[in-house]
This record gives C-alpha cells, sequence and structure tokens, in this order.
C-alpha cells in the first residue's frame, strides 16, 4: 500500500514535494533534512496534502523541518491565499492566536549571573505569574479590554510597560491594523481576567539563556548579540482569550463551509472566503488576539527587566525581537502570477523576512529579520535570520521549534516531572515549575533534535545560524 512518506520526491538536498494529483490544487512541499522526512508521521503529510486542496491557495502547501500532526494542519505548516478566492482557516492559525517569542539581551555575561542563578530564578519566579489560570500584572476594565485588542502593545507602553526600542523590535510595531474588538466575544473578554501578563502552562516558558557559539558576526552585532551575552527569551501567547476565539468562531467557520459549498479533505480544515463576511469577522477578531499577545509579552518583558533590575541595579536589557508563529496576516510577496497581496497562514512557523523589507526596522533591513528559534529547556535555542530565497520558496517563513515527536501522554508515561528536574540540575540547568506532570510533558526526549532542525532551515537557505544559547534556567507553567 502506497504511504505518501513514499510519494515524497527530493527537488532538493532539503527539500521534498508530493505532486499535485487528485483534488490537490497545488503540490505539497516539505523542507527538512532525508532523515526528519523520513521520520516525519503519515498524519501530518496527510494534513499537508489536504491544506494544498483548499481554495486559492497559491505556490504550495508548505511544512517546515519541525512539522507535526496538528488540528486541521500541521504545527510548522504555512498557506499562502489569494486574497480574492482563498479562504481563511482556524486549523492554519491554531487555538493560541499570536503565540510567539521574545528574545531580550541584557549587558550580564555568564560570569555575572552563574553565581546568582537560584536567586534570580527564585526572583523571577515569584514576579512573572506562569501556570494555569494565573492573573497577571494589569487587572483592565471592560473598556480597556477593547483599547487593548485594538492596538495591542502599544496600549500596555502608553501605561508605563516597556520602552519605545520594544515597539521598534517588534514585529508589526507590536500592534496588527484591523482589529474590531466587537467581533470578539464577551465570553473571551471574560476569560481574560486579567491575565496580561502570563506565561500559561503547557510548551509555555521563560528561560534565562546565554550566547555560547556566535555563528554570524555580522549579523549578531547588527542585532546586538555577542558572545558569553547573557539572553532572556519568552514564549507565549494570548491565553484564555485567544483560545476562546478559536472556540467561538469554529462552528461560525464550520457553517461558512456548507453555505458556500467549499470542499473540505477533513472536518477541522472548516474555512469561510477570506472575503465573506464570516472571514473578515474572523479575522478581525484573530487580528485582535495577535494584539493581545504582543501586549502579554510587553508586558512580561518589563517585569523581567524590573526583577534583573532589583538584582542587578544598572542592568541594561533590550528587546532583541518579537515574532508571532501562529497568525494569519495580509502581505504582500511575489508569486508566478506577479506582486499580490496575500493571506499568509502561519501554524507553527515564524515570519523569515529577507533583507530590504519595508516591515524591518532600519537596523535589520540591511541583514534581514530575527528568527528565534527555541529548542527545549535540555537544549540549545538559536537565532536565525531571514533571507531572500525563504521569500521565493516559503513566502517568507521558516521553523519555530523543535517540533513533537511524540504525544503529552506518551511524554508523562516516560518522564516524573520532579526527577527530570532534578536531572536537568545536575547538568547545569535550574527548573522551576507550577506542575510536575506539566513538567514531564514537556521533556527534552519528547521533541525533534533542534539542532538537525536548525541546520536543515539553514541548508535550505530559509534563514541562516546566527548565534546559538543554551539554557541556564527555566521558568515553566
Amino acid at each position: 500500500m502506497s504511504t505518501l512518506r513514499s510519494q515524497l520526491k527530493a527537488i532538493g538536498e532539503f527539500e521534498w514535494e508530493i505532486s499535485k494529483s487528485h483534488e490537490m490544487l497545488v503540490p505539497a512541499r516539505v523542507f527538512g533534512s532525508r532523515g526528519l522526512v523520513e521520520r516525519i508521521d503519515e498524519q501530518a503529510l496527510n494534513q499537508i496534502v489536504n491544506v494544498a486542496c483548499l481554495p486559492g491557495i497559491q505556490e504550495a502547501s508548505i511544512a517546515m523541518p519541525d512539522a507535526h500532526w496538528g488540528y486541521g494542519f500541521p504545527i510548522g505548516g504555512v498557506a499562502a491565499m489569494d486574497r480574492e478566492e482563498g479562504v481563511v482557516s482556524i486549523g492554519g492559525v491554531g487555538f493560541d492566536c499570536g503565540c510567539g517569542v521574545r528574545l531580550l539581551s541584557t549587558d550580564l555575561s555568564l560570569s555575572d549571573i552563574r553565581p546568582k542563578i537560584k536567586d534570580v530564578m527564585r526572583a523571577l519566579f515569584a514576579s512573572v505569574p506562569a501556570g494555569l489560570g494565573r492573573r497577571g500584572e494589569i487587572v483592565l476594565a471592560r473598556s480597556e479590554v477593547d483599547d487593548l485588542l485594538a492596538v495591542g502593545a502599544k496600549f500596555t507602553l502608553d501605561r508605563g510597560y516597556g520602552t519605545a526600542r520594544d515597539l521598534e523590535r517588534t514585529e508589526d510595531a507590536g500592534s496588527v491594523e484591523g482589529g474590531n474588538p466587537s467581533n470578539v466575544s464577551d465570553h473571551a473578554k471574560l476569560r481574560e481576567r486579567g491575565q496580561v501578563g502570563t506565561i500559561g502552562s503547557g510548551n509555555h516558558y521563560l528561560e534565562v539563556q546565554y550566547v555560547d557559539e556566535i555563528i554570524d558576526e555580522h549579523t549578531a552585532h547588527e542585532f546586538g548579540i555577542e558572545h558569553g551575552q547573557v539572553m532572556v527569551s519568552i514564549h507565549c501567547g494570548s491565553r484564555g482569550l485567544g483560545h476562546q476565539v478559536g472556540t467561538d468562531y469554529l462552528p461560525v467557520l464550520e457553517q461558512a463551509t456548507r453555505k458556500y459549498g467549499i470542499p473540505m479533505k477533513e472536518k477541522e480544515l472548516a474555512c469561510a472566503p477570506i472575503s465573506s463576511e464570516e472571514g473578515q469577522r474572523y479575522l478581525s477578531a484573530e487580528v485582535c488576539a495577535i494584539n493581545y499577545s504582543y501586549a502579554n509579552r510587553q508586558v512580561i518583558a518589563h517585569l523581567v527587566r524590573s526583577t534583573l533590575s532589583g538584582l542587578f541595579p544598572g542592568i541594561e536589557v533590550k528587546t532583541v525581537w518579537d515574532h508571532v508563529h501562529n497568525s494569519a496576516r495580509f502581505e504582500r510577496h511575489e508569486i508566478r502570477k506577479g506582486v499580490r497581496d496575500l493571506l499568509i497562514h502561519r501554524k507553527g512557523a515564524t515570519r523569515a523576512f529577507g533583507r530590504d523589507r519595508d516591515e524591518l526596522p532600519p537596523e535589520c533591513r540591511n541583514v534581514g529579520q530575527p528568527v528565534i528559534v527555541g529548542g527545549t529547556m535540555g537544549t540549545q535555542s538559536f537565532v536565525l535570520c531571514g533571507t531572500g530565497h525563504a521569500m521565493k520558496a516559503s513566502f517568507g517563513s521558516a521553523c519555530h521549534g523543535a517540533g513533537r515527536s511524540m504525544s503529552r501522554t506518551q511524554a508523562r508515561r516516560r518522564w516524573f516531572g520532579r526527577r527530570l528536574a532534578e536531572e536537568l540540575e545536575r547538568e547545569g540547568i535550574l527548573v522551576m515549575c507550577h506542575s510536575w506532570q506539566g513538567l514531564a510533558e514537556e521533556a527534552p526526549g519528547a521533541y525533534k533534535d533542534i539542532t538537525e532542525i536548525v541546520d536543515s532551515v539553514h541548508n535550505a537557505g530559509l534563514a541562516r545560524k546566527v548565534a546559538r544559547l543554551r539554557p541556564l534556567g527555566v521558568v515553566k507553567g
């Protein structure tokens, strides 16, 4: 019996394709080393092929090297839709709209922080709320929730959380246009419940790291990264509000699929024409959730800055970059039909624009966009840089992380949280968490090899390696 994996044909050393056939409107394309492609699960490949059947999809249905099975789209999936003929799908965004990473740099060195790492992690654990349902730094009035959803991180900056540079070094300057808070349900706003400035649970984290290798000195200098420098990564999204947006609009898009007669390979790909009333409502709500996520990471960054300043008076903490990896946003791209405005779905995939794009701040236009790729709490993370080739090959997209190799249930059966924390501490990584079970689910062994994934993206030309980071301490929900 033929499998989809057997249909993958190499079109480059790190690029593979399933040819267009039957209902597919475009080919299905996978980036990765031979080893990663040979190990990708058949369910994920099936989802990549199903996405290739969606109306209005352009060029190819794309999967990154960290791709694995998800809801509707694979996690690590990218799809570009024609603005007039295409559709928008919740499966192409995920239920944590705007989930992303912010990387902070400090002027501390490894020797500065190593002797104080326990004090540092205890202070961050106390000051940055993490875990299921935790309340955050800001409690908003009902009218203020709408203001935040409309303008994103600027709302929190106006209230004294952060600096102007933070917005300059954030995708979309921390605010995506087109958000309409009236299209976000009262229940979603109720679930906000003062969660601005909280990490949440699951795979979200705050990690203190240091730069153990500079790979591209020129680009690292442009990004403000130096060897031995202490960094902080923040990985979180739009919390309960964003999840409720997805939950609210799933039945709306399921009904729209039937109403407009959209052919669909599986129920989880529920979608609506971009130009339809249903599609426009969902997109405006999704934008609000992205704006919420920007504000959330902005406040967390402020809390990190304040906490570290209390331990190391006079310390300078700057935002290197903040980007989302769960989104559907309009972007201008050149395709075979010419230059077009396309709706780019990235679900577990990061924007990786090359140089000279107007969306980038001036200091990045000479090199390309920073791409922050988180590993696991026991392995390294990477800073990459977007490329011109990515603009042609993947709509300016790259991977977002290590990608799971086993389910959370399998991980809980294999690892015990407390024992895992002890093992990591022996390796020099201090972990603080609110749930031992949640920690077991995020065991490093439950993920793919981050080095193999990043090497694949680098060798495929989607993003080039700039620096490698090693963990010192982790706060988990």
